[in-house]
């Protein structure tokens, strides 16, 4: 059975459509990639399939969404807000209990932030923000995370220690994705966007990255048809 699924859904917004009759169909256990030029929709898509999944999907949008003037702690304990009452997260506010700390560490550790726990965000460099970011989708949990270019601010080097613990905790991944060779190496599946549309929907497996080339030549190029 699906996790997520688009039949024909057109959406824009400010009265401009972006996305174009899209047909797509997300399986649980399944890690997709999404790609395309700037503009090509992703993020767009990225939009309707979490509204379709808010109780079983983390998210990680572009620009991490975090509160700057709050800890590393707070930031990422917001991610399970909705397991907890609200006087159980005002005391977490006030004073971190030791039980959330803990919990939390596994994940700090793997994504090399245990550091900064107590640290603004504010004060973070960019790839550290991001990581953030992906540790508060890590610690709320669910089958499924959906990602916005989550390792366009982190080197190479760091974005493969991302997403490993995207792969680690998640079973269902999605995630829209600048760097081709990352994305055929950490994924099963690539969707590729241009204009709106989806081009293609094919495995990862025996793909290369040169395969794309003509996909990202601008549109008054001419067709594209991918081996």
């Amino acid at each position: 059975m699906a996790l997520f699924k688009l039949e024909g859904v057109s959406a824009g917004y400010n009265g401009k459509e972006v996305l174009h009759d899209i047909n797509l169909s997300i399986e649980a256990g399944e890690r997709v990639a999404l790609v395309g030029p700037s503009g090509a929709g992703k993020s767009t898509l990225l939009g309707l399939l979490y509204a379709q999944q808010k109780d079983q999907a983390a998210l990680v949008p572009q620009d991490s969404a975090l509160v700057r003037s709050l800890s590393v702690f707070h930031n990422i304990y917001i991610g399970r807000l909705h397991h907890h009452a609200t006087w159980y997260n005002l005391l977490n506010l006030i004073r971190p209990m030791n039980k959330e700390v803990e919990a939390m560490l596994p994940i700090l550790n793997r994504l090399r932030l245990e550091d900064k726990l107590f640290t603004r965000t504010g004060e973070l460099s960019g790839g550290q923000q991001q990581r953030t970011g992906v540790a508060r989708a890590l610690f709320h949990g669910g089958p499924a995370l959906l990602g916005d270019e989550p390792v366009s601010a982190v080197d190479a080097h760091q974005s493969q220690v991302v997403l490993d613990a995207i792969r680690a905790g998640h079973e269902t991944v999605v995630l829209a994705m600048h760097d081709i060779s990352l994305a055929l190496a950490y994924t099963q599946r690539l969707i590729g966007l241009k204009d709106g549309r989806i081009i293609f929907d094919r495995p990862t497996r025996g793909m290369q990255a040169s395969e794309l080339d003509e996909f990202y030549a601008p549109s008054d190029e001419g067709g594209f048809v991918l081996p």
